[in-house]
């Protein structure tokens, strides 16, 4: 199927077929509760490979595309194997769950420009149980960072509360057509939590905000100054740390001492 690749999609259509098994095979055990939900659709290549295993319900944004689509699965998608939503899912109206009203487990080559956005959405979602995604690779990096990498960030431990995050494998922009300037990987996060409090993540940006300072200096420009001086005595953190260097528990705990 020749199809002429949008920019404004940020369309970078995955042809190495090794990479799609890989993924395929990278997906967890599923729940028979659980729905598999595809974005970005594409030319298919990744449908055709979970279409063997699972049902699926798919969002394609863009109009042609999806006629296209609606050719190549027409059996698939009049047995209800298939699902497809001609749809941006950042427009989608959160109902029950923001891309399906029961359990899902989300797979998907994202669009890089909209990636973290997707990635948050999916995290806060009661519903999402978990996904395994390929994004461009600085941003896999950031969500499956753990305490002490340089890549650790607000995402990393916006990602270990809410689940446990795997860094699978990278993706040379060989891999796709058209080429894309950067190289993409692979991550995976299986969710098992659901709870955010209100404003921790408003503390972690404020943590994050000037990653070369020490973390109590960027604290300290939002939050009570006496506060935060007892919670890291209380804690025992080291006032010199760096926002890279701490555990997610111990945000979790500071944030307990400091919130009004």
């Amino acid at each position: 199927m020749h199809y002429q690749a949008k920019k404004k999609f940020g369309q970078n259509f995955l042809k190495d077929k090794s990479f799609v098994y890989k993924i395929v095979q990278s997906i967890p055990n599923i729940h028979s509760d659980e729905k598999i939900i595809e974005i970005g659709v594409g030319l298919g290549d990744l449908s055709d490979e979970l279409l063997k295993l699972y049902p699926i319900k798919a969002y394609e944004i863009d109009n042609d595309l999806c006629s296209l689509l609606r050719k190549k699965y027409g059996s698939m998608l009049d047995s209800k194997r298939f699902e497809l939503i001609n749809q941006d899912v950042l427009e989608l109206k959160n109902s029950q769950g923001w891309l399906h009203d029961t359990p899902y487990i989300l797979v998907s080559n994202l669009p890089y420009y909209v990636a973290t956005h997707i990635i948050l959405k999916a995290l806060k979602d009661p519903l999402c149980k978990g996904f395994i995604v390929m994004t461009q690779k600085e941003v896999a990096q950031k969500f499956s960072a753990t305490c002490g990498d340089s890549a650790f960030c607000a995402l990393s431990v916006l990602t270990q509360t809410l689940g446990i995050a795997q860094y699978l494998f990278d993706v040379p922009n060989t891999a796709f057509d058209p080429m894309p300037k950067v190289t993409s990987a692979v991550f995976m996060v299986r969710k098992n939590q659901n709870m955010l409090k209100e404003n921790f993540e408003n503390m972690l940006k404020i943590a994050f905000s000037a990653p070369r300072k020490k973390l109590f200096k960027n604290l300290a420009a939002q939050y009570d100054k006496e506060k935060l001086h007892k919670a890291f005595e209380q804690l025992e953190i080291d006032k010199d740390i760096r926002a890279h260097q701490l555990e997610t528990h111990l945000y979790h705990q500071i944030f307990e001492l400091i919130k009004e």
